[in-house]
Parts: C-alpha cells; structure tokens; sequence
C-alpha cells in the first residue's frame, strides 16, 4: 500500500490545512494510540498504554498538542505531555520512562507556518514503515472508543529537562571538559533553546546564546543549522572558539570554526569519524547517504574505513547502520547519528562528539577536517510531467552516460526523483566546479527536451 499521509520522516505540511488541523489529529491520535499500543508493537511496561508528547516552539504547536492528546484519550491511552524539547529528546524520554510510543510535533527545519508529527516507537527508534502502513489503514476505520471508565488521561513531565540534559552531558568523555572554550550556541528559537545552551555550560564551556527567544513563529527564521551564517557572524563577533546552530526542532547541527568559516554534516561526520579511528573506538564503518559528498567515501576508503550509501532520509541511515552493526552515519545536511550514544540523530550529542574530537586533538574544525577537500556539488532541479519517465528517455540516458564518461572514478552523477512534487534533482559532483555545473546544465536540458510533446 502506498502511504498516504506519511513522507519519509512522519506527516508534515502546512498548518491548518490538511492534514495539519485538529479533526485529523484528534483521529490520528486515536488511530496510532490503537496500533501503538498493540502488544507485538510495544509490550506492555504499565498498567495502561502512555505515549509521550513533545512540540517544538511553533504556535500551532498547542493546537496539534491537544487534539492529539484527545485522540489519544479516546483510545484508551494516557498521555505525557513534555512541552517544548527537542525531537531526540521524545526518542530518549520514551525509552527511558519505558512508555508505548513518543511523538513529536514539528516541522523541523521548516518555517514556522508549516507543522508536523512525528513518530518513537518504543525503544526510541523511528516507527517501521509496517507500523505507519498500519496507522494509516486505521484511518480509514469508524473510530469505537472504550467505555467512558477507560479512557486515558494526562498528565506532565516536570523532569524531563533535567533527565535529558545528564542523558546528553554523559556521552561527553569524563576525563574531559570544555573549559577554556567560548562557544556561540544558535537554538533556531526552536526547542533546544533552553536544554541547548545548558549542556555545554554544565561542561565548562563560557556560552553566548543566540536564536533563545522563540514566539512562536520566529523559529529558523534566519537563524539556526538552516542558516549558519548567523552563528558564524556572532562567532567572529565574540571572538569564540567554535560556533553550534541546531534546527528547529533539535536534530540537525551545523558548526563554525574561529575564523567563521562554516562546516557541514559531511566535515563534521568526518570530525567523529576521524578521531574515533584515532582512539581505536570505530565500530564498523560508516553509512551516507545519495547525497553524501564523494571526497567524503574517497577518503574513508583511503583510511580504510568502509563506507555505503542509504536513501535520503536519516531512518534510512539508521536502518543501514542496525543492518550492518556500524554505529556512526549521517547526512550532508547534518542529521548525525552516533548509535553508541543515542538511538536517534540529536545536534547536542552530535556537537558535542565533535567538540570531544576537538579538545583530544588541540585542533580547529579547519585543521582536523583538512584532509578532506569536499567537491564540489552542482544541483539543478527539473519540473517535469508526471507521465514522463525519465529513467527510459535515451537522450537523458546519452547525457548521463557522456557525463559519466567524462567524470569517470572523479566524480559522480545522480538523478533523484522528489517525493513532494514533480521535480527531479540533477545532481553531478567532481573535482572542477565549471566542469560540473556544465554536465549538470546538460543532463537538465536533455530531460527538458526529451519530456517535451513535440520530442515524444
């Protein structure tokens, strides 16, 4: 069955309006409190199912949070309300309090008009696509609510921050701080704004915080991991040692060095990767992603670190790490993931197995990551029908083999279909910026022509 309403990290769009409005929360929540609570989905730890509820900071946020928690009463379940935390927070809290499920309400890195949940299953883990496929097949089904005596209720979690936060500074080695580093922490005006800072304060880190100040509909407005050139402006401003900017909601990083100069997931995967080869504690080899930079898998491969490639998504990346046993992986755009240390990708855990690479080696991000020079990556989006099939055309075929040809082992070549709208990414990647930006422009303009009536 084709999911409906399910995209590759939960349900999101556009707040009030379909499927972000209370009505189909409310049911959604009754839907995913029925399935959730299910005994092969998640055994019972209590007397009664209990999902936990987090949000990240967006108006719309307290709207969501109550139908859900309707639907979730009706169903039979209680329900924990957090408030405003970050996403991996959810997957460790769930976990920790051995509940059924955890949700989250945000839209991530998107602006604030836009929302969306998602789902933990119960051991902190994104939820199997079996499981969404389930929840969706119930939405179709008359709602039939218990007698009034079972319904669930809620209730809130007062120690949520503090639980999380000793959870966060625990995979910081013990025989090293922070102290002596000044450190500009950009919170997106999202959900890490009050946890965020507090994790590298309590590690003896001197903090400024920026993008601490949400009202609800400024979160990753020009700040935050979305647009580092904030972080990396306050960094030379206060003259800090390193910059950290997280999204919205908590589970995407991107850092700065000294100088401003900025770093992307791929460098700061490297960071990890590097430094734990270094100690003798790599487990396995790492997982990227189709857009993961091909300078990053060349030079793995040149460390002798092996490397493989996941769908987009960061449930795809940790999907590959549990098949192989692996631990670290990520994403370009800096979902990390650090399997020793959490069950999710979170920006805070991540930064700081950055940092702890940083401190062990007395380097800057610059002198750490220099070995690995990312090529450059030009990426052209192409609207097309829905009813051409790229993937048979034999022009776009001839362009792509020509720029295969011409790159050879120095680059690569991807076309990757939208899973939003009918647009493919052209995405061509080598050593010289004109030289690819030319094959890119040429495999877009075969497509273009080939989808063309007259051409057909």
């Amino acid at each position: 069955m084709s999911r409906k309403y399910f995209g590759t990290d939960g349900i999101r769009g556009r707040a009030g309006l379909a499927p972000i409005t209370p009505d189909f929360m409310m049911r959604l929540g009754y839907c995913a409190g029925k399935i959730l609570s299910r005994a092969d989905v998640a055994p019972p730890h209590r007397d009664r199912p209990a999902v936990l509820i987090g949000k990240d900071t967006r108006l719309s946020g307290y709207m969501l949070e109550s139908a859900l928690e309707s639907g979730l009463s009706s169903a039979g379940v209680d329900t924990l309300l957090l408030g405003p935390m970050p996403t991996p927070a959810v997957a460790f809290l769930t976990r920790a309090l051995r509940l059924s499920a955890g949700i989250m309400i945000s839209a991530s890195h998107n602006p604030f008009e836009d929302n969306g949940i998602k789902f933990f299953s119960a051991d902190g883990m994104k939820l199997p696509d079996a499981v969404e496929r389930d929840i969706e097949s119930a939405l179709d089904e008359p709602m039939t609510p218990p007698a009034p005596s079972a319904y669930g209720k809620a209730t809130r979690v007062h120690d949520a921050e503090g639980r999380y936060l000793e959870f966060c500074k625990g995979t910081f080695p013990k025989q090293r701080s922070l102290r002596g580093l000044k450190l500009v922490v950009d919170c997106a005006h999202g959900a890490s704004y009050r946890v965020g800072p507090r994790a590298f304060q309590e590690l003896g880190a001197e903090v400024v915080t920026i993008g601490d100040r949400p009202n609800g509909v400024n979160i990753n407005d020009r700040c935050g991991a979305t647009s580092p050139g904030t972080v990396a402006a306050a960094v030379i401003e206060h003259k800090a040692d390193f910059g950290i900017a997280f999204d919205g909601d908590g589970d995407r990083l991107a850092m700065a060095d000294h100088d401003g100069r900025l770093f992307d997931g791929d460098q700061l995967l490297y960071a990890i990767v590097k430094h734990r080869q270094r100690e003798g504690t790599l487990r396995g080899g790492v997982v990227g992603t189709l857009m993961t930079n091909f300078a990053l898998e060349r030079r793995l491969g040149e460390l002798g670190v092996g490397f493989v490639r996941a769908k987009v998504g960061d449930r795809y990346v940790l999907e590959a790490l549990l098949e192989k046993g692996w631990e670290c992986g990520g994403e370009n755009s800096g979902h990390l993931l650090c399997l020793d240390s959490h069950s999710t990708g979170d920006a805070i855990i991540s930064a700081l197995q950055v940092l702890a690479a940083l401190v062990a080696s007395g380097q800057t991000l610059g002198d750490l990551t220099r070995d690995l020079v990312l090529m450059p990556q030009v990426l052209v989006n192409v609207q097309l029908g829905a009813a051409f099939d790229f993937q048979s055309s034999p022009g776009v075929r001839a362009a792509v083999d020509a720029a295969k040809a011409e790159l050879g082992d120095r680059g690569r070549v991807l076309l990757r279909p939208s899973g939003t709208e009918p647009v493919v990414r052209v995405m061509v990647e080598g050593e010289d910026r004109e030289r690819v930006k030319r094959l890119a422009e040429a495999i877009a303009a075969a497509m273009r022509a080939s989808s063309t009536p007259a051409a057909a």
